[in-house]
C-alpha cells in the first residue's frame, strides 16, 4: 500500500497521454487518447472529485476493452510493444486515481454516483422544488391577486378631454 501511495497521478496520466498520443499514430484502440486527455482534467480539477472518479471507473473498464482489443486484433512489432507498455502502465495509474478518490472521500464503481444530489443548474423561472428568490410561483396568491382584474369601483375613471393619438399627457 505504501507503494501506491508514492505514485505520482499527475506524471502516470502525462505519460499515458503522451504514449497513447504517440500510439494512435498507428493501429490502436481510439478511446485511449481522448481518455486520457479527460484524465488531465480530472486530475486537475480539485473541487470536482465526481470527474476524477469517473475517470478511474473508466480507465479500469478500459484494461478490460484493451485486452479484448489486443486478442482480436492481431498487431506485429513496435506499436504492439507500445500498446502493452500503455496497458501495463494503465494498472499503476489506475490504482494511483482510486487512491486519490478514497483520500476525498469518493467510492468508486457503478453505483457510487449519487445521481439525487445537488444539481449544477436549477430551472429558470422557479419551476423547481426549491425555488429561488426573485421567481414567482403561479400558485403564490400575490400572483393571483395581481393576475385578477380590478373590481369596476376600483378603476380609473376614462379621461374626459380627447386628445390626439400620440400626444403627451399629463396623470
Amino acid at each position: 500500500m505504501d507503494f501506491i501511495q508514492t505514485l505520482d497521478p499527475s506524471k502516470l496520466v502525462l505519460a499515458g497521454t503522451g504514449l497513447s498520443f504517440l500510439i494512435s499514430l498507428g493501429v490502436s484502440p481510439s478511446y485511449n487518447f481522448p481518455l486520457f486527455l479527460f484524465g488531465c482534467y480530472a486530475q486537475e480539477t480539485t473541487e470536482a472529485a465526481q470527474s476524477l472518479q469517473t475517470f478511474t471507473d473508466l480507465l479500469g473498464a478500459s484494461v478490460l476493452f484493451d485486452t479484448v482489443w489486443m486478442i482480436k486484433n492481431h498487431q506485429h512489432g513496435f506499436f504492439k510493444f507500445l500498446n502493452i507498455c500503455l496497458l501495463l502502465l494503465k494498472l499503476p495509474t489506475f490504482l494511483a486515481f482510486a487512491n486519490a478518490v478514497r483520500q476525498r472521500g469518493g467510492q468508486l464503481g457503478l453505483g457510487s454516483n449519487n445521481l439525487s444530489g445537488p444539481t449544477l443548474w436549477s430551472m429558470p423561472g422557479g419551476f423547481t422544488s426549491n425555488a429561488r428568490e426573485g421567481y414567482q410561483t403561479v400558485d403564490d396568491d400575490t400572483f393571483v391577486r395581481n393576475a385578477r382584474p380590478a373590481p369596476a369601483s376600483q378603476r380609473p375613471a376614462p379621461p374626459t378631454e380627447q386628445t390626439a393619438p400620440g400626444a403627451y399627457q399629463t396623470v
